[in-house]
Order: structure tokens, then C-alpha cells, then sequence
């Protein structure tokens, strides 16, 4: 008579610890896989909130932007002035006149012009001696 091969506790355990050590990587991959997902998303936000064209990058930028707009607003303006004194000095010869004694120190014959000093005194401290013009 055939001898039935003997059944043991572990021949009827193996199946169960298949299972169970299924079960088991199974959660620890499902682990892995969360503590990657959250390990990727917090370099994400770093790189977004932080990086080289983060959000703090993006406001310093905005800051800049507005500084610059007044820059250029002002130049627009002094630009505009320019060009008014431009066509002032184009189209008045009482203008360019005006403009020749005031920068060049021209004088009409009688007149004497006398330069007063700067309020500024030189960095070298020595005070710089303004005589009269003829």
C-alpha cells in the first residue's frame, strides 16, 4: 500500500506565509511608494517656493520691474523737458541768448558779471577764488 506523504505543520503553513509575505511586501511597497511620492512633492515645493525661478525670485522681480517703471517714467519725463527747451531754444534767439550768457558767461558791452562762489567747499578743503569777469 502507497504511504500518503505525511502532512506537517509547515507544509500546511507554506501557503499562508506565501500570502502573508505577499501582504507584507505589498505594504511595505505601498510605504515606499508614499514616502517617495511625499519626498518628491516637498523638493517640488522647495524648488517652486525657492529654486532659481520661485516664487521668491518671481516677487523680487515684480519689485524690480515697478522700480524700473518709475526709472523710466521719470526719464520720460526729464525727455519730454528736454525737448521742450529744444524747440524753446529753436524757435525764441531770446532763448539762445539767454542760454549763451547764463553757460558761457557772455557779457554785452558795459556789463560786468561777478560769479559768486558754490556753496559746496571742494573735498580737498582749499576754497577756490572766484574773481569777477569782465
Amino acid at each position: 500500500m502507497p504511504v500518503a506523504p505525511h502532512k506537517t505543520k509547515r507544509s500546511l503553513r507554506l501557503p499562508e506565509l506565501v500570502v502573508a509575505a505577499k501582504g507584507c511586501a505589498y505594504r511595505w511597497r505601498h510605504r515606499a511608494a508614499t514616502v517617495g511620492a511625499g519626498t518628491l512633492a516637498v523638493v517640488v515645493a522647495y524648488g517652486v517656493l525657492f529654486g532659481h525661478n520661485g516664487v521668491t525670485a518671481y516677487v523680487q522681480k515684480r519689485e524690480e520691474a515697478k522700480l524700473l517703471e518709475q526709472q523710466m517714467q521719470q526719464l520720460q519725463q526729464e525727455n519730454e523737458r528736454l525737448h521742450e527747451h529744444i524747440d524753446h531754444l529753436q524757435d525764441d534767439p531770446g532763448a539762445i541768448e539767454h542760454a549763451a550768457r547764463e553757460e558761457l558767461h557772455y557779457t554785452r558791452s558795459g556789463e560786468v558779471i561777478y560769479t559768486l562762489p558754490s556753496s559746496s567747499v571742494p573735498a580737498n578743503g582749499s576754497e577756490a577764488s572766484s574773481a569777477p569777469r569782465p
